[in-house]
């Protein structure tokens, strides 16, 4: 049947939305959370781990209603907004204390090392405020899909890593792939920015982050999926040459694509009005071309 619609890679065809119209008529007094669960269940639209993929069939239906397919019950609740109080002074993460004990030792020496998924989790305070502290840069609250990591060695937090959805417009990165205006547009969500990383400073472990650096490869793709309904097939940085080499992105084999114009969203007349950044980038499969639409 002629598709209708398409969300997340996902074709919604005409029939597909005569069915969620008759979901909704069918249960007149649902949230709008109820509809998605029960459209998971009637789909068997599941994560691998088995739970519904409530979030991105929310998500699904949002789109359908806006774009005026369905027509949703009214919002019931609005969840908290972290976003939304940013008014004063964009709110610091309070300060959590931590152990500041020196650590020098090898990587033998600490492990098992522990890369903890810490998004929407009661560690995730920690994480931020731990980029607040110590990271150049501070913390940021993402916008869209991102994940955080903590990493734990001797029952201690060691190590943060956040990443997030890529820039839309990166010319070396989209000269490196080969990808269409088009494709990039329907598959930029198949990337995933390294946007923090950060060693604690009194933290001093030789490879240590190189090897973080290969062991989240080995996990991002099947965490991202699960809480996004999709994989990731491309990771990507940028390191400020001013400041770093991005030794440990080139030793857990990295490759550099080229540099960044500096030319940040808000500057239309094409005038360079943020610093020149080096972008690395780390393929997750041998055929992340076809799989992300590379023209040839």
């Amino acid at each position: 049947m002629e598709a209708q619609f398409t969300y997340r890679g996902r074709t919604v065809t005409a029939a597909d939305i005569t069915f969620i119209r008759q979901l909704i008529t069918q249960h007149p007094g649902a949230s709008r959370r109820a509809l998605s669960k029960q459209l998971c269940e009637a789909w068997g639209w599941r994560q691998p781990n088995g739970a519904l993929r409530d979030m991105v069939c929310r998500g699904l239906m949002l789109a359908l209603h806006r774009a005026g397919h369905i027509e949703l019950p009214e919002v019931r609740q609005v969840p908290p907004n972290p976003l939304s109080r940013r008014g004063d002074a964009r709110r610091k993460p309070t300060q959590a204390a931590v152990d500041t004990t020196g650590l020098c030792a090898s990587l033998a020496e600490i492990r098992p090392i522990e890369l903890r998924p810490v998004r929407r989790t009661g560690e995730e305070s920690l994480f931020n405020s731990l980029l607040e502290q110590y990271h150049y840069l501070g913390y940021r609250q993402p916008v869209g899909e991102h994940l955080k990591y903590l990493v734990y060695a001797r029952g201690r937090p060691i190590a943060c890593l956040a990443w997030s959805s890529a820039p839309r417009h990166l010319g070396a990165r989209d000269r490196f792939i080969g990808w269409s205006a088009l494709a990039r547009r329907q598959n930029i969500r198949f990337l995933a920015y390294n946007t923090r990383f950060l060693i604690l400073p009194f933290v001093q472990v030789p490879h240590l982050a190189s090897h973080l650096l290969a062991r989240i490869a080995r996990v991002l793709s099947g965490d991202w999926e699960q809480a996004y309904g999709h994989p990731v097939y491309f990771l990507e940085t940028f390191v400020d040459p001013q400041r770093f080499r991005g030794t440990c992105y080139r030793a857990a084999n990295w490759q550099v694509l080229g540099r960044t114009c500096g030319l940040g969203k808000d500057a239309p007349n094409k005038t360079p009005n943020r610093s020149i950044k080096e972008i690395l980038a780390y393929p997750l499969t041998q055929d992340f071309r076809q799989r992300l639409g590379a023209v040839g």
